[in-house]
């Protein structure tokens, strides 16, 4: 019984047990959403806080912040605005503006320092300009005005900013440290009013170290070292020119007399002609310039004004005693000049030149007696000094030494001569002045943007390691040349395989490499400037070498990459080919060569010929005295031009042949001296021949309409007209072989090509590549007779109405005076075939039909006349001899020469010639 009870209890104690583990069990799946709780309770917390309320102060912080910052941007849009407008001003009104403004702040100066301004502004100038320079603060204002005088006089000349700023800090600091020494070197202890009343706060900062450390016996000559110095840099003027300067000082003074200043006190001529020295080569061009910051600036700025080159040949002395004959001689000269003129000479000029000749004179070439005159007149004047010279070798190539000064000096206008030359009647022709040509400006030597392409070239053979550096580079008009040299088993081609990647550096796609530069061992690599300049026609007729050189053939080119003239004869090259593309300047060339000749040749010395299928670009020559018929636009009257240049240069050598001279010149020179004369019994009057000088302006359309025949008379001309005085220039802007073909590139031994399309119009006109490489607008390359290479330069620039004024003035002097045979052909070209027979109809309907379908072909008349072979070509044989068809051409249709329009004139003079 008590084991019940107790069994009773247990149990209701498990069932009671059974239900605390089963909520237990059936809790543990709530656990999962009691880990995720703290999560739900984490923004509970957050959003728990209560926010603070809006502060006033903080609105109005983000107010004045925001306001601030819109007033910011809008102030930097204004000034990027005007530095826009700035950068897109021209730099020529940047520079004024900086010019003005240093004036405007040298008068705010003056006003404190001269008439002690009083207010902020002047209270202002005191503490700074007074205490940075102490007593010479009264100096500052001359000194800020003349810095912004030489702005505005020099604009051109930014490299020079550096060098004085450098000249006139070492100056002002040597300067005021001596101030300061001089004033008892007054310390800071002494307060401010001690150092501005000495040199100020410079002085000071100048003197007080080297008077602390060495004294003032040491501080004192440093100081003035210091300031000899920035003088010297300040006027570029190197220790080993100050003789030289001082000097060009007392000229300018007038303490002392130019030596360089002749006789006659008006032309600076070279040193050749005032003392005999012995030959020396003659210099070819300008000397490279050197990639040396400081050095190349010395050496630019030591060197003197630039002379003309010195001749090989012994000159006179001119620096001896003048005696009478030398008077004399200067008054024939005066004289001279004023009969060329048409000015009357005074008494006393014509008093002195009687009974003097130039044979008098030991050391001058004997000048030719004049032929007697047909009517009582003064005899020819001796020529002046200067053109009784020995007679020089022809200019090829001018050079100019110092790019760095202005153009030579301006020589006499018109070339020297050996004698005065008359024409027809009582006229005398003055050859036009040079002050019709317009002058350019002084050629630059170096500029910042040479600088920029070496630190380019010197980083591209940097990064792809090529052991090369550059060591100097020679300026031209349009392009710069960079000479770069190579180390020890560097090859060539290492350059020359970085074309493209110097390109994309120098940002320029017409980079030209030379390996290597004539006589040099260094590799030349041609880049275009950034900065052009044009090369005027009368910067080159002015040079002292055109003037001394009585060659009328003489023509001005342009200007080399090294900075000289190109000038070269005609009559030395013989022929020349002028190419280019269209806009390449071949017609700015052409124009060039005339306005040359016209400038240096009377129309005795020079008659042309000018072709023109064009129509425009040579009409501004119609009527110059020198054409020896009216321009030629019709390309058929070209060709019989050409043929009468042929027959024209067989009657000379005839001549030349007759009377025993092997050249034009001595034919000339024997009929000038009475040494040549007719036979006796003979009519015929003897004359010196002209140059003819024959110009072709577009080959191309001569070839198109009469190739044989114009290729004959072309090749014929170029192959024995030198020696007879003919010269031919031809010009086209394409230059294909079917142009130019190889017959007339044999025989014109003188190329200048300019900007091509292709690398095959390069061969054709020079043989080479390197013309598809140049940039136009003049930029060419000159390939003279006996070069080996061609030389790149830039072509010089006429205006048009320089050339009109030139023209107009040769057209004053005398009228032209044509020739009626030059465009008439050859009578009875061909032999006209009599024998027709029977056969005059059908010859009739022959030309008929080949002039109504301009189809000439054997073939055609066989089966449209049902006539044999035979038949057939002897009707084109007879057409042929009728200048009705061109002559055979193998397979291909002979040209018919006859327009439709034509037709019955033709029938005509066939039925006419079977009735004669």
């Amino acid at each position: 019984m008590a084991s019940r009870p107790s069994a009773a209890k247990k149990q209701p104690a498990k069932k009671a047990a059974a239900p605390a583990k089963a909520p237990a069990k059936k809790a543990a799946p709530r656990k999962a959403p009691a880990k995720r709780a703290p999560a739900k309770k984490v923004p509970a917390k957050k959003a728990a806080p209560a926010k603070p309320a809006p502060s006033p102060t903080g609105g109005l912080y983000r107010l004045v912040r925001a306001l601030w910052l819109g007033l910011a941007h809008a102030v930097g849009a204004v000034f990027r605005g005007i530095g826009q407008g700035a950068k897109n001003l021209d730099p020529a009104h940047r520079k004024d503006g900086v010019a003005l403004l240093l004036l405007g702040i040298a008068l705010i100066v003056a006003a404190g320092t001269w008439a002690d301004l009083r207010g902020p502004v002047g209270d202002l100038v005191e503490i700074l300009v007074t205490g940075a320079f102490g007593r010479l603060d009264l100096l500052v204002p001359i000194l800020l005005a003349v810095i912004a005088v030489r702005f505005i006089r020099h604009p051109e000349q930014p490299e020079a900013n550096g060098r004085i700023v450098i000249g006139l800090s070492a100056l002002v600091v040597g300067v005021l440290g001596q101030v300061h020494i001089a004033c008892g070197s007054p310390a800071r202890s002494d307060g401010m009013q001690g150092i501005r009343d000495a040199g100020g706060l410079i002085g000071w900062a100048a003197a007080t170290p080297l008077t602390y450390t060495m004294t003032e016996v040491l501080a004192v000559p440093l100081l003035v070292l210091l300031t000899v110095f920035g003088l010297l840099v300040v006027t570029a003027t190197p220790v080993n020119a100050i003789p030289q300067r001082l000097r060009t000082l007392g000229v300018h003074l007038g303490v002392l007399r130019d030596p360089e200043e002749d006789e006659f006190g008006e032309e600076h001529y070279d040193e050749q002609w005032r003392e005999a020295t012995p030959a020396r080569p003659r210099r070819r061009s300008a000397a490279p310039q050197t990639y040396d910051p400081d050095g190349a600036e010395e050496e630019a700025l030591s060197q003197r004004r630039g002379r003309p080159r010195r001749s090989a040949v012994p000159q006179p002395d001119l620096q001896r005693q003048m005696d009478a004959v030398d008077v004399a001689a200067a008054a024939a000269a005066a004289l001279d000049g004023a009969v060329l003129y048409g000015m009357p000479p005074s008494p006393l000029v014509a008093d002195l030149t009687q009974g003097v000749s130039a044979g008098e004179r030991e050391d001058t070439t004997p000048v030719p007696a004049p032929a007697p005159a047909a009517e009582p007149a003064p005899a020819p004047a001796p020529a002046p000094v200067p053109a009784a010279r020995p007679k020089q070798e022809k200019l090829t190539t001018g050079s100019v030494p110092d790019l760095t000064k202005k153009a030579p000096e301006e020589p006499r206008d018109l070339p020297a001569r050996a004698e005065q030359l008359q024409l027809s009647g009582d006229i005398t022709y003055a050859l036009p002045s040079l002050d019709l040509l317009q002058r350019g400006g002084p050629g630059k030597a170096r500029s910042a943007a040479n600088d920029a392409v070496v630190a380019s070239l010197t980083q591209v053979f940097t990064e792809f390691k090529v052991d090369a550096r550059v060591t100097g580079f020679t300026r031209g008009p349009t392009v710069t040349r960079y000479e770069v040299e190579l180390g020890p088993a560097v090859k060539v081609e290492r350059i020359t395989a970085l074309t493209k990647n110097i390109a994309y550096a120098v940002a320029s796609p017409d980079v030209r490499i030379i390996s290597p530069i004539p006589g040099k061992s260094a590799v030349g690599i041609e880049i275009p400037n950034t900065d052009r300049e044009m090369v005027n026609l009368g910067d080159v007729l002015r040079l002292a070498e055109s003037a001394e050189d009585d060659d009328p053939m003489l023509v001005a080119f342009g200007k080399d990459v090294e900075g000289g003239y190109v000038m070269h004869s005609l009559a030395k090259m013989p022929h020349m080919l002028v190419a280019g593309a269209t806009g390449s300047g071949k017609s700015s060339c052409i124009n060039c060569l005339i306005t040359s000749v016209m400038m240096r040749a009377t129309p005795e010395d020079v008659r042309m010929i000018l072709v023109d299928p064009k129509r425009v670009e040579l009409t501004a020559y119609e009527g110059i005295p020198h054409l020896i018929t009216p321009i030629i636009t019709n390309p058929k009257r070209a060709a019989e031009a050409l043929q009468w240049v042929v027959r024209e240069m067989d009657l000379r050598y005839d001549d030349l042949a007759a009377y025993g001279y092997r050249h034009i010149d001595d034919f000339n020179r024997a009929v000038r001296e009475g040494k040549a004369k007719p036979p006796e019994g003979s009519e015929r009057e003897l004359q010196p021949y002209p140059y003819l000088l024959v110009i072709v302006d577009e080959l191309a359309d001569l070839m198109m309409v009469a190739p044989r025949d114009v290729e004959d008379a072309i090749v014929r001309i170029t192959q024995l007209a030198r020696a007879a005085g003919i010269h031919l220039v031809l010009a086209t802007q394409r230059p294909s072989v079917d142009v130019v073909t190889g017959l007339i590139k044999a025989n014109v031994p003188s190329r200048l090509a300019f900007a091509t399309s292709s690398l095959a119009d390069s061969r054709v006109i020079l043989d080479q590549p390197g013309a598809e490489k140049l940039i136009g607008k003049g930029d060419g390359l000159f390939l003279p007779m006996g070069a080996n290479k061609p030389t790149r330069m830039q072509g010089a620039f006429v205006t048009e109405e320089e050339v009109a004024a030139v023209v107009r003035h040769c057209k004053e002097q005398m009228a032209p005076v044509f020739r009626d045979d030059v465009t008439v052909g050859t009578k009875q070209k061909k032999e006209i075939d009599e024998d027709i027979g029977d056969d005059l109809d059908l010859l009739c309907q022959a030309a008929e039909l080949v002039v109504s379908t301009q189809f000439g072909s054997t073939s055609m008349l066989q089966r449209k006349l049902r006539v044999g072979f035979a038949k057939a070509g002897r009707l084109m044989d007879l057409m042929e001899s009728r200048n009705i068809v061109g002559p055979s051409e193998g397979s291909k249709a002979r040209d018919v020469l006859v327009k439709p329009d034509d037709l019955d004139g033709v029938l005509a003079v066939i039925r006419g010639e079977s009735e004669g």
